[in-house]
């Protein structure tokens, strides 16, 4: 998809077309890695978190870091596995958010719901971003206030979140959080349609291409895990909201955490 022509011609929109584009060739190669380590297999460790780690979470973020901070030097990357080996990171008005591989338990479980994030934050908000599925074969990207697009076999096509059915909600839910009590109170008095249960982050692509339609969060997530595909789900028209407090989900934040939050489609 080419972005401008009618669609928003000013000069930063363009070089967030190229920042895109530049994501979106990195989360392809880091997605090639990621595959060849599964193929021929892998070693698993655990980080002081107690989250597992991989040779292939490793190898893809020395990929993207390197390409991003030789492409954009003067765009600071915060990256997970950085962070978890006690790089010393602080928030900037401007920086990459990294998380090489988004589910890293799937993956290691050889489940193909793993992902590649890398979003770009400025003053806080995520703007835009590239999501990786690596063993679907799909690439999700999206600037906020531009569009979104979803990459597969078949070609490129723009996507956009939908309106709740008739039906009812169909929901999406991580499967570690499949059975939290706050999910079930969150949801009740609500018409649900369907509940779906998915890893990583494509439970906000698959919001942002209409294929769902809420996606509750009330377990643990840090920032690296949400910058990328919330630029995606609000550049299709979606939103994501701290569940507590109904604003916008924000970055920068002390120790990376993120609060519990809702993403939604159109509303």
């Amino acid at each position: 998809m080419r972005y401008g022509s009618g669609v928003k011609e000013a000069e930063d929109a363009m070089d967030d077309v190229e920042l895109l584009n530049m994501a979106a060739d990195l989360a392809r190669q880091a997605g090639a890695v990621i595959l060849a380590i599964r193929a021929r297999g892998f070693d698993q460790s655990v980080k002081a978190d107690a989250s597992p780690v991989t040779e292939a979470d490793h190898a893809a973020e020395a990929l993207i870091v390197e390409g991003l901070r030789r492409l954009t030097p003067e765009i600071p990357v915060v990256a997970e596995e950085e962070i978890a080996n006690g790089h010393i990171a602080h928030a900037t008005p401007q920086f990459w958010l990294v998380d090489p591989l988004d589910g890293t338990k799937e993956f290691a479980a050889l489940r193909d719901d793993f992902a590649v994030n890398i979003g770009l934050i400025r003053d806080g908000r995520a703007v835009l971003g590239v999501v990786g599925a690596p063993a679907m074969g799909d690439l999700y990207g999206g600037i906020v206030g531009v569009g979104a697009w979803k990459r597969t076999a078949a070609g490129e096509r723009k996507i956009s979140a939908r309106r709740v059915p008739e039906a009812g909600l169909d929901v999406i839910a991580s499967r570690a959080h499949a059975n939290d009590e706050r999910m079930s109170a969150f949801l009740a008095g609500r018409k649900i349609n369907s509940m779906l249960n998915v890893g990583s982050a494509r439970k906000f692509c698959r919001v942002a291409e209409g294929g769902a339609d809420l996606y509750p969060r009330f377990g643990r997530t840090m920032e690296w895990d949400t910058g990328a595909p919330q630029a995606v789900l609000e550049a299709a028209g979606g939103a994501v909201r701290v569940a507590e407090t109904g604003e916008m989900l924000r970055y920068g934040k002390a120790g990376w955490d993120n609060p519990h939050f809702i993403c939604t489609g159109l509303v």
